[in-house]
């Protein structure tokens, strides 16, 4: 078709207008495989539809709050695409080599230091679909490969902070990725979608896997009861020999509630030198420390003494000493000490000094 026609076109269709719900992924435990199935890697960082408009660029979260103010620099980029383009994609900073998620997060909180975050940890907006194309053509009935091949020629002379993501039908390629990319790049699994599916809006019709782990951890508390216990507060041992937090489970099942409760008891006030030694964590714990912008109320939970070792499965989003997302609870350890559990090493000891 030739420019002229898709113009004429564009300017009879129907426009895609804004708050856009974006296509989601359902959460599998394999990664999806079979034919007509295409594999791109799943990006530590923010959700982000752009709509370039006649009259600047605006940036929608997952969610549909308004991140424009928030980066410039990838605003910038944005500009120089033609009007009408809608694209869907993920907002990541990189860090020496991997992406660091606290970057992002201090976007919204930098207020004058803004611009001094912009020039000195620059975003990037690592692109995997297109919604609309030039002048505001919606594209959401092609198929996926006949959307990829669209954002391909759009990003053929655009800035290198707009990437176009990787994507694959080889599957010695995804294990490469599972097994080397989650250690070296910090992506945190992979998103697999049928590259003849049409785009649908606030469906979860893609599906993703995240990369796990099994490890240990320490309760440190509780949500609900002592014997009772709803979720677990985690922590782990710097190298001081303090306790410091890393994560909260989800909700505990029946059995496991009974199990734990029966391991845990109120804490222990020791002496140190003279003078009391009390549980290392404030209670309620404050929000800040679950390192998700949209849980802005403070945790109330129970303290315990933090002898009782548990194994979880969480997923690779640990950063700086936390994981971002729930982990998932195993079984309670008694027979492990808590001098087994790994030691928080290097910059998670600062990153928990800035906050407490």
């Amino acid at each position: 078709m030739s420019p002229a026609r898709r113009r004429a076109n564009a300017a009879t269709a129907p426009v895609l207008r804004r708050p856009v719900a974006p296509m989601l992924a359902a959460s599998v435990d394999l990664v999806a495989d079979g034919a007509g199935l295409a594999h791109e890697p799943k990006w530590d960082g923010w959700r982000c539809l752009a709509f370039r408009e006649s009259d600047g660029v605006y940036l929608q979260s997952r969610a549909g709050k308004n991140l424009t103010t928030y980066f410039p620099d990838i605003t910038r980029a944005i500009r120089t695409l033609p009007p009408g383009v809608v694209l869907d994609g993920e907002l990541i900073v990189w860090e020496r080599g991997r992406t660091n998620f606290a970057l992002l997060q201090r976007r919204v909180t930098a207020g004058r230091r803004l611009l001094g975050l912009v020039r000195d940890r620059p975003a990037h907006y690592v692109l995997f679909d297109l919604l609309a194309d030039v002048g505001g053509e919606v594209v959401l009935e092609l198929p996926l490969s006949a959307r990829r091949a669209r954002l391909e020629r759009l990003l053929v002379d655009a800035p290198a902070q707009l990437a176009l993501t990787p994507q694959t039908v080889d599957m010695r390629q995804v294990a490469d990725w599972v097994l080397n990319w989650t250690v070296a790049t910090g992506i945190e699994g992979v998103v697999s979608k049928r590259l003849a599916g049409r785009y649908e809006p606030g469906r979860r019709g893609w599906w993703k896997f995240r990369t796990r782990i099994v490890t240990e951890a320490i309760v440190g508390g509780v949500t609900g009861g002592i014997r009772d216990p709803v979720t677990v507060l985690l922590g782990r041992f710097d190298r001081r020999g303090r306790l410091r937090y890393t994560g909260r489970t989800h909700p505990l099942s029946g059995a496991q509630r009974q199990q734990l409760g029966a391991l845990l008891s109120p804490p222990r006030v020791g002496r140190h030198r003279g003078a009391a030694v009390e549980h290392p964590w404030p209670e309620p714990l404050p929000a800040a420390w679950s390192g998700q912008l949209d849980r802005l109320a403070p945790v109330r939970y129970v303290r315990v003494d933090p002898t009782v070792v548990a194994e979880i499965d969480a997923d690779v989003a640990f950063e700086h000493g936390r994981w971002r997302h729930a982990v998932r609870y195993a079984r309670a350890q008694p027979d492990m000490s808590v001098c087994d559990v790994p030691l928080l090493l290097g910059e998670e000891e600062g990153y928990f000094g800035d906050l407490r």
